[in-house]
């Protein structure tokens, strides 16, 4: 049986100097693969005039310099790229990240285990258990938003936000978990952090995940933070990098 055509993307013209390539209006890992798809096609591709990329759940960013790009001729190359019969593109890269589970590290562990009827051990199992795509980095520099949480695990975010976060907390909103990067105001609820530098400014390449990637994670106990922290801290990888 033929599968049915996938539905053309919009393309919106956003002021004179970006694209917006709209492939619907919902969090759907589908939708997503496509932008990602897209925007590995375009960096391939490396139109004229095209500076910059910016994949989010459901569209993708163009960033034009309108001096250099033809923006009719743009239009008709990503309308093009997307019509090419699906390729396999696989995750990027498959991410190792520690992560200290409750406690100082995760406020919000025991209230969300009561909550969904489970024991601190077996929610963390649920969560660490699973494989997670990088939707998007967004809200913040290094901010990770991930795809993948156990529907088990779904939660409806704080009632009233957090005016501050730690930096690099691993949270749930809804049916999203995340990697914070800096502190930052939240409703989300705090579940663990990890020492791992999502942004870093003087680091190549200045965010450490991208769209695309896999991450699973690994729960450590609260005694190695300092060293991890400390290694991180003065730039040494803690994420690892693991099998596809």
């Amino acid at each position: 049986m033929t599968a049915a055509p996938l539905a053309p993307p919009r393309l919106l013209d956003v002021g004179e100097a970006a694209l917006c390539v709209e492939f619907g209006e919902t969090v759907d890992p589908a939708l997503n693969a496509r932008v990602i798809a897209l925007d590995r096609a375009l960096a391939v591709l490396a139109p004229p005039g095209v500076v910059e990329t910016v994949p989010t759940y459901r569209s993708l960013l163009v960033h034009l310099d309108p001096l250099v790009a033809d923006v009719g001729s743009l239009k008709a190359t990503i309308l093009e790229l997307v019509a090419r019969p699906a390729e396999a593109t696989g995750a990027r890269r498959r991410w190792i990240v520690p992560v200290v589970y409750g406690g100082a590290h995760g406020e919000d562990l025991a209230a969300l285990a009561e909550r969904h009827a489970m024991s601190e051990t077996a929610l963390v199992a649920r969560h660490a258990g699973a494989v997670y795509t990088v939707f998007m980095i967004g809200f913040m520099p290094g901010f990770t938003y991930l795809g993948g949480l156990d529907p088990a695990l779904t939660t409806p975010r704080r009632p009233e936000p957090r005016a501050r976060v730690p930096a690099f907390s691993i949270s749930i909103g809804g049916a999203q978990t995340a990697i914070g990067s800096l502190p930052a105001p939240s409703g989300w609820h705090l579940l663990g952090r990890t020492p791992v530098r999502t942004f870093l400014p003087g680091r190549d390449p200045v965010f450490l995940f991208a769209p695309g990637d896999e991450i699973r994670f690994d729960p450590v106990g609260a005694e190695a933070w300092d060293t991890l922290d400390a290694r991180a801290e003065a730039g040494e990888p803690v994420a690892r990098e693991g099998p596809g």
